[in-house]
């Protein structure tokens, strides 16, 4: 059964993505759900250790960052404390 995901990405790692999937005959969806498969498919101890980080490397521009968005409550703090 799928199920639907909203996800943000730099716009410029998309279109690479979108551009790699279509080289290879797959949908972006199927492509992501495959890296997916590929990540939780092993008991990984670090993001250094996926198997994906080269494919990573290969569609980001610059080095890759991984990092954690801000949360829903500190996003709605920021945006109502810059209307005051």
């Amino acid at each position: 059964m799928d199920a639907k995901v909203t996800l943000s990405f730099d716009k410029n790692v998309i279109d690479r993505a979108k551009s790699f999937a279509e080289e290879n005959n797959i949908s972006l969806s199927r492509l992501t759900e495959y890296l997916y498969t590929q990540i939780t498919s092993k008991n990984y101890k670090s993001l250094e250790d996926l198997p994906v980080s080269d494919w990573v490397d290969f569609v980001a521009e610059g080095r890759v960052e991984y990092r954690k968005p801000p949360n829903r409550k500190a996003l709605k703090d920021k945006f109502f404390s810059s209307k005051k």
